[in-house]
């Protein structure tokens, strides 16, 4: 049945919009190329659209002719503003754009863990609205006639836990903040003008690595975010994959080896989440001798890796990575044999010892294993020697989730308690001939031994998403996934293409630990332009 004319409109309008987003400003000449509409529809739609205040004249093109086709046409940023919010177990961060993502104005307020569910939502709000009230004094003067002109009209929060895939709202989740909750109920009822929309901010993280990260010509991946705590997103077929639950991408909460116990259904402690946490990085980087923040998040975690990164880039070429086959170890590989480069410049040490993802799968720990505490035997090492080295998880395990904590003392120490009675990641090289101690490969270092063991313990949970999904596809996100860079992902990488058969790239975050608040913002720009972009009788101007 063919379309009614309001309905031809509306498409039309609606079609023109997204090219004026896309692409900049156009001419009606270059609008009637790009939607092979003719002069006169074209003509009709620029007056529609012009009369709504949603585009404008901003300028003229380079042709000679003058006349209305040399018009330039754009459209009108400040028609409304949309907010983004990212919602931390520790606080929030706002910002606050025009129509065409442009950043207007920005905050950020810190919340103590001991802040009661009222106290904590008024401060997060005063943050939204006194960046509102900046964006607005920013915003071009209002065109008479247009209402809401400048004013808040969409709000994109990205938050931990679970999101209802009926109703959209966060579910309640032990072990987050009761005030996560309570604050998109809060922010409409203050701003009643506006739409709020919550998603698991996992979840926002991929569609901004989707549309402007490193996943930008994949339809099919899935994002593994490590940072504070750890989660996963899936994009199958450029849709975000939720599950029946809202709970796709839980890996927190996956069993692996290498842990001193399973997960909960409360509690990922045991899980993923235990191996590859900020916590458990951060130990991981003492017990290897590196110097480690006191704190045990996010950032902390991914200073940690950043400067191990920069140490093994500074000592060599790259960070030699042992292979080994898939069902047995194999012999040590003497000085000199077997070098070999794989694509991205990484030496390839072809017959190193086994790592502890191979000997963990074999039933053997080997020298790796032992160094990063992964022993099939008996689990982690650093957990079976401290339960204080977790706290309980919860059952939204994105970035900001709650997971473990550092031994105490671990984040001062500079060489592991492991380096004196065995050999630990730390072990200080042993001394050659005449007393003297032999030069370090970039192989040796600590942090190359630190950035191997790390790959170990991401691989176990990614190859466990690839052999379900085959995405083709993993990106490393999160500030631990940007920290690591392309040594990280290429050291991943290596370990999945000796565990499963199944062909996997592995990228590095381009946008780390700030995913979330643009893809808050992206959904937000998203739902504005869906309503503003709409027939001008349900516009309102």
């Amino acid at each position: 049945m063919p379309a009614s004319p309001s309905t031809a409109r509306a498409l039309n309008d609606r079609l023109a919009l997204r090219l004026l987003q896309q692409e900049g400003p156009l001419t009606a000449g270059q609008l009637k190329q790009l939607t092979g509409l003719s002069r006169p529809t074209v003509a009709d739609l620029v007056d529609r659209l012009t009369a709504s205040g949603l585009i404008t004249v901003v300028g003229e093109s380079g042709e000679q002719r003058r006349g209305p086709n040399a018009r330039l046409y754009g459209i009108v940023a400040d028609r409304a503003h949309l907010a983004a919010l990212d919602v931390r177990t520790e606080g929030v961060f706002v910002l606050v754009s025009d129509l065409l993502g442009r950043v207007l104005a920005e905050a950020s307020v810190p919340i103590g863990p001991d802040a009661g569910t009222g106290p904590a939502v008024e401060q997060a709000v005063a943050a939204v609205e006194s960046a509102a009230k900046e964006a607005a004094a920013m915003a071009a003067p209002p065109r008479e006639g247009v209402r809401g002109w400048g004013t808040l009209h969409t709000v994109g929060i990205g938050a931990p836990g679970l999101i209802d895939p009926a109703t959209g709202d966060l579910r309640d989740s032990a072990g987050l903040p009761a005030w996560h909750r309570s604050l998109t109920v809060t922010l409409q009822d203050r701003l009643p003008g506006a739409r709020v929309t919550v998603e698991n901010e996992t979840n926002l993280a991929a569609l901004a690595e989707q549309r402007e990260g490193a996943a930008r010509d994949r339809d099919t991946f899935v994002l593994l975010w490590l940072g504070h705590g750890v989660g996963a997103a899936v994009v199958l077929d450029g849709t975000l994959r939720r599950g029946a639950s809202g709970g796709t991408g839980e890996i927190g909460f996956l069993p692996v080896p290498g842990t001193a116990a399973l997960p909960s259904a409360t509690d990922c402690t045991g899980g993923f989440h235990s191996l590859t946490g900020a916590a458990a990085v951060t130990s991981l980087a003492a017990e290897c001798g590196l110097p480690t923040p006191a704190t045990p998040d996010g950032p902390g975690a991914a200073e940690a890796v950043r400067g191990a990164v920069a140490e093994v880039e500074k000592a060599g070429e790259g960070v030699p990575v042992p292979v080994t086959g898939p069902r047995a170890a194999v012999p040590v590989a003497r000085p000199g044999e077997g070098e070999v480069k794989r694509p991205g410049g990484t030496d390839v040490t072809v017959g190193a010892e086994p790592d502890a993802t191979t000997a963990s799968a074999s039933g053997e720990a080997g020298p790796a294993a032992r160094a990063s505490g992964i022993d099939p035997g008996r689990g982690s090492a650093s957990e079976s020697e401290s339960e204080s080295a977790s706290e309980s998880g919860s059952a939204g395990t994105g970035p900001v989730a709650r997971g473990t904590v550092a031994r105490p003392g671990a984040g001062a120490a500079s060489v592991p308690a492991t380096a004196a009675g065995r050999p630990g990641c730390g072990a200080p090289p042993q001394a050659g001939p005449g007393g003297a101690p032999p030069a370090a490969l970039p192989g040796d270092l600590p942090a190359a031994r630190f950035l191997r063991i790390l790959a170990d313990r991401i691989a176990v949970g990614a190859a466990s998403v690839v052999a379900v999904l085959d995405p083709g596809c993993v990106v490393l996100g999160g500030e631990v996934g940007q920290a690591g860079g392309a040594v990280l992902a290429g050291l991943v990488e290596e370990r999945l293409r000796r565990m499963s058969p199944l062909v996997t790239e592995v990228r590095a975050s381009s946008l780390g630990g700030t995913a979330v608040l643009r893809g808050a913002l992206l959904t937000a720009r998203d739902r504005a332009q869906d309503e503003l972009f709409a027939p001008p009788d349900r516009m309102g101007g």
